[in-house]
């Protein structure tokens, strides 16, 4: 088929490897390049530096509405000289005006981070671990204009392990988005694709993630608390406040101690033991953290070298 991609983030790079190895790509579309780091230096996304590995057009308009920009008129008019089967759609940043929606033969599919319409936006793969689920999956759409609401083509089941964190499961993802959107073009090419709609009453968003998501507040029972720095590593990356300064929280436990305390009370300080804290429903063992400016550590190694006093509690400025 012929196929114009748009992705920008590393969770489109393996689908966009399956399709350059099995259909025509004529052109990828992507987020422009933009300052980043320290240096703010210009940075290419991870679709763009496959796109030119591959030797493929790549084109990086700031917009795709002609309200806003003349050269997005230029791109709608070159991508229906193009003739395309389908636009395929991976985490690619823009919205696609319903003009551009119509262009192509079969429409845009796009490949979604979740079985719809359960979390619907820009991040559930962080929502899925922060809301403790045990299963996801990826979901094959026809896009219509609105947020993740088009017709389902096919869907596939994933596994979440209780100690799994979102860049694992960000990989297995999209390496699993990356065989569903064959196995969809192949229904679509041969004429045999199903278009589900969905339930809309069993809908549920997933926003995208602000650095302020990250905050812990100890007075959510114990597995919220886990499930937060399981899914926020590595970005926002859950934190605390102490004396002041920000504490990193990037690894925690559920602990069996209890005392009778105010959520955030740290409960031991040891350099032999580790660090307990208190929560809403009990207590946890914090194994792993940062301060800031500083590396990440096992508890242990960070209380040799710093003073937490038991008996205060985190979650003050």
């Amino acid at each position: 088929m012929k196929i114009v991609f748009m992705g920008t983030p590393e969770f489109a790079v393996p689908p966009l490897q399956q399709l350059l190895a099995r259909h025509n790509v004529l052109a990828v579309l992507t987020q422009p390049d933009r300052p980043a780091g320290r240096g703010h230096k210009m940075q290419i996304s991870p679709v763009k530096a496959l796109a030119v590995q591959a030797g493929v057009e790549v084109l990086q308009p700031e917009t795709l509405s002609i309200k806003r920009s003349t050269y997005a008129k230029e791109i709608r008019e070159y991508l229906i000289k193009m003739d395309v089967d389908v636009f395929v759609v991976a985490a690619y940043g823009l919205i696609l005006p319903k003009a551009v929606l119509d262009i192509p033969r079969h429409g845009c599919i796009n490949i979604h981070a979740s079985l719809l319409p359960k979390y619907r936006g820009a991040a559930p793969i962080h929502m899925a671990i922060k809301e403790g689920e045990a299963t996801t999956g990826i979901t094959i759409m026809q896009m219509d204009t609105g947020i993740d609401t088009g017709d389902m083509i096919l869907q596939r089941q994933l596994d979440i392990s209780p100690h799994e964190r979102t860049p694992s499961l960000h990989d297995r993802m999209a390496a699993l988005g990356g065989e569903c959107i064959i196995d969809a073009l192949a229904m679509i090419e041969a004429g045999t694709a199903i278009y589900t709609p969905q339930d809309d009453t069993l809908s549920s968003y997933a926003p995208m993630i602000k650095k302020t998501d990250g905050m812990i507040d100890w007075a959510w029972p114990t597995n919220k608390i886990i499930n937060i720095t399981r899914a926020f590593d590595p970005w926002p990356g859950p934190y605390t406040l102490y004396n002041g300064t920000t504490i990193k929280i990037w690894q925690v436990d559920a602990a069996s101690d209890t005392k009778d305390a105010p959520a955030g009370t740290i409960l031991v300080a040891d350099a032999a033991k580790g660090l307990l804290v208190s929560t809403g429903d009990g207590s946890v063992w914090v194994r792993e953290l940062q301060a800031t400016g500083g590396k990440r550590m096992q508890a242990t190694d960070y209380l040799r070298g710093r003073s937490i006093g038991v008996g205060e509690c985190f979650g003050s400025a």
